[in-house]
């Protein structure tokens, strides 16, 4: 890539417009006290800039840095000068000042419509998309010193690196996947919320099934049983009861599974619905379908019926298995 070319690469990775840099630049100097030109005259530096016909000046090379969350090198400006350390952290720590709720939410949002778009179609492009969000909302998180914020972004960050971690199993890349899954149960911890460390701890037992250590897997998913044990709600309870049902099937634990789903069943609400679960669905014949599943593995007949009959009560409408779409899939699996 020529380097003149670099700003314009970062802002389409970003999925930024041009108009939306344009707002961010001036939002940002007005933060900073730095005069600069008006949206008009933007308009036409920035065409200008992207293409290389023009140098940026060192004033816009510090807000390009903080509206975009990249180095100098990584935008293509010249290097910046050693002793501009101490400023640069300065305006890291700044731009992560200006976070709040409305911020926060901009990412849920970002991170619920992939969602949703994962549990119909599956997730072919989302996972570039999941990853340029995860660098934002950590590159934010790194400098926020702010307590109650600093909480909402780690949460925001577990979600999509869960998500993502899903979205990397489904690709084939074990490796990535288990990389997300771990940062997304560290960004758990950070925001406090067991409930979150529950569910990427179990996820990411799936990558343990994939690489074929069912044992440490049924492990895994019983650590983050315990760990929503009397503080998640009964919808994550019961996810999390069939997620290790499927695990001890795996190890051909027939009984074990068999109580795991009934521990489920038991917990699932009559509303299977929680807004403060957006990324699990576990409502109609999923759970049905899910246990289906696990009985296949364990080569009962009855598994053939139970999922023709699962299908008929229409859970085929998702590409996924329940749980935000980042489950295990129910397709076969692709191999490379």
């Amino acid at each position: 890539m020529m380097e003149e070319k670099r700003l314009q690469a970062v802002r389409k990775q970003l999925g930024y417009s041009a108009e939306a840099v344009i707002r961010m630049l001036l939002k940002r100097a007005d933060a900073l006290g730095v005069p600069v030109m008006t949206a008009a005259s933007l308009k036409t530096k920035l065409s200008r800039w992207e293409n290389g016909h023009e140098a940026v000046s060192e004033t816009y090379q510090q807000l390009f840095r903080d509206i975009y969350g990249r180095t100098n090198e990584e935008l293509g400006f010249p290097p910046e000068a050693e002793d501009s350390d101490a400023a640069e952290l300065r305006s890291r720590l700044a731009m992560a000042k200006t976070v709040d709720a409305d911020t926060v939410e901009v990412f849920l949002r970002q991170i619920n419509d992939a969602r949703h778009v994962d549990r119909r179609f599956g997730g072919i492009t989302l996972l570039d998309q999941l990853r340029s969000t995860i660098k934002q909302v950590e590159d934010l998180l790194s400098y926020n010193t702010i307590g109650r914020q600093r909480e909402k972004l780690a949460g925001a960050l577990t979600e999509a690196s869960t998500l993502a971690g899903w979205e990397a199993l489904d690709r084939n890349a074990l490796g990535q996947a288990w990389e997300h899954y771990e940062r997304a149960k560290s960004a758990a911890r950070e925001a406090m919320a067991p409930a979150l460390l529950a569910h990427a701890a179990a996820e990411q037992a799936f990558v343990l099934i994939d690489v074929g250590e069912t044992a440490s897997a049924v492990e895994q998913l019983a650590y983050a049983c315990e760990v929503a044990e009397g503080t998640a709600p009964p919808l994550l309870r019961a996810w999390l009861s069939a997620a290790h049902g499927e695990g001890l099937a795996a190890v051909g634990d027939r009984d074990g599974a068999l109580r795991a789903f009934d521990v489920a069943d038991a917990l699932l609400p009559s509303e299977p619905v929680d807004a403060a679960l957006p990324f699990l669905f576990l409502g109609g014949s999923h759970l049905d379908r899910w246990r289906g599943n696990a009985l296949s593995k364990l080569g009962e007949p009855e598994a053939i019926d139970q999922l023709v009959e699962a299908l008929r009560a229409g859970a085929h409408r998702f590409a996924r298995r329940p749980g935000a779409g980042v489950c295990r899939r129910w397709r076969p699996r692709r191999r490379a």
